[in-house]
């Protein structure tokens, strides 16, 4: 999952989100559109022919040749591929104005995990048959991000976990004997490792800061990682906390005293992997699809992936991936079905793994051993996915994230405290439930 670009709010954020219950949703705090019941009837699922596909920039360059195999077999039914921005939050926006016009130029969605819930309440979306779908071969943390009271609206075509790369020749040379499991202990074999003649100029640790989804992503990482949690069990924001303090206080202790390089909070995903590539990181924190591009680059061979460390253990990361989901205004919705079948077979997902490090959704995938001696980090990924945290599921997922990058990044960029940050973030998202 690559997270791009976001506009943000004022900190009195016009809540229309609602935090799950258990996978369920909670009174919203007003609507953009749609009625917000969901669909409770199974789509049918007619018309063949021409269809198109929508997705972020394609930066592994993979999708295109798999589009031109279904094409190949599909000689009248194309598929057409039409790629978003980069940044995330302007897929979201592209893709709900072109429901809002109720428009059929896009035919099937590759959704962020956590817009699904917001999509299937507007019914912008169709519900999917689950028959033609093999969850049960799935990971359980991967499927539930594809449905919606209970139905599915999207069928799972990649997950994420977030882990920490690191660099092995590195840290051999200054006598460390495997990567940190705590952030105490990276900072101190940061250290070590400055102190060799090879890592001259380069800095400690970066993940994505900038004020965008990303900040989200790992603002949420640091303060599940300490203990904390961004909601509670029933679903209610708990940002106000002394748990979840100490998941902020590494973030910007660490831009304060120089272990997170300042030019970091100008960071997103590809930022992050040009500067671990190009030698000025020893610590990066970043999605799986970065392991099969560092493996072409001029750290070949030098580098690991572990889980993320935390406070005062191994971390958690934030549950990433796509989904595809079928436009409710799109034509030719039988193509379409068929299409998402080929796109999230258990064959064509292991290829996006062989090609592209996107970790698929197939849990046998995980433990086949030619697989993990040709891929090493997938255990590492898999146990990343299993004890991922989710994001809030919510309806209007655009406004929950904005109130979190707004406050975590005042107080990286010091114009807040950290307890002051947290308290408006609380305030924010307590506006959701109250109404």
């Amino acid at each position: 999952m690559k997270t791009k670009t976001s506009k943000t709010t004022t900190r009195a954020v016009q809540c229309s989100a609602v935090l799950a219950v258990g996978g369920l949703l909670i009174t919203a705090c007003g609507s953009s559109g749609g009625s917000g019941s969901g669909q409770s009837a199974t789509t049918s699922f007619e018309g063949r022919g021409p269809i198109t596909y929508v997705a972020g920039k394609d930066t592994t360059g993979t999708v295109q040749p798999t589009i031109d195999r279904w094409n190949t077999l599909h000689p009248k039914e194309k598929v057409t591929f039409i790629q978003l921005p980069t940044d995330a939050d302007a897929q979201r926006q592209q893709m709900i104005q072109n429901a809002e016009t109720k428009s059929d130029a896009y035919t099937v969605l590759s959704l962020d995990v956590v817009w699904t819930s917001e999509f299937a309440a507007h019914q912008w979306i169709d519900k999917l048959p689950e028959q033609r779908f093999p969850l049960s071969r799935m990971l359980k943390p991967v499927v539930e991000t594809a449905k919606y009271r209970g139905g599915l609206y999207a069928a799972p075509a990649s997950s994420d976990g977030g882990m920490l790369y690191y660099r092995t020749d590195l840290l051999k040379k200054a006598g460390i004997g495997g990567p940190p499991t705590t952030w105490a202990q990276m900072k101190a074999d940061c250290a070590k490792v400055k102190k060799l003649p090879e890592a001259k100029g380069m800095s400690c640790y970066a993940g994505q800061l900038q004020k965008y989804e990303g900040l989200t992503v790992n603002f949420s990482e640091a303060v599940n990682s300490a203990g904390g949690t961004v909601t509670d069990a029933n679903g209610r924001p708990d940002v106000d906390t002394p748990a979840a303090k100490n998941g902020l206080d590494f973030l910007v202790g660490s831009v304060k005293d120089g272990t997170i390089p300042k030019e970091a909070i100008t960071y997103q995903e590809e930022d992050g992997r040009q500067a671990f590539q190009s030698g000025k990181l020893v610590f990066l924190r970043n999605w799986p699809y970065a392991y099969a591009l560092a493996a072409k680059s001029g750290i070949a061979g030098t580098y690991a992936v572990a889980p993320l460390p935390g406070l005062d253990a191994p971390g958690s990361s934030s549950l990433g991936g796509h989904n595809m989901a079928v436009s409710s205004y799109a034509r030719n919705k039988a193509t379409a079905l068929d299409f998402i079948t080929f796109m999230t077979s258990q064959d064509t997902t292991a290829t996006f793994l062989k090609d592209a490090s996107l970790a698929p959704p197939y849990a046998s995938l995980y433990d086949d051993p030619r697989l993990i001696k040709q891929y090493p980090y997938l255990p590492v990924l898999k146990q990343s996915i299993l004890h991922a945290v989710p994001r809030p599921r919510v309806v209007q997922y655009g406004d929950v994230t904005s109130a979190v990058q707004q406050e975590a990044y005042a107080a990286l960029t010091g114009t807040k405290t950290s307890a002051q940050a947290l308290k408006d973030l609380q305030q924010d998202l307590q506006k959701c439930t109250a109404q």
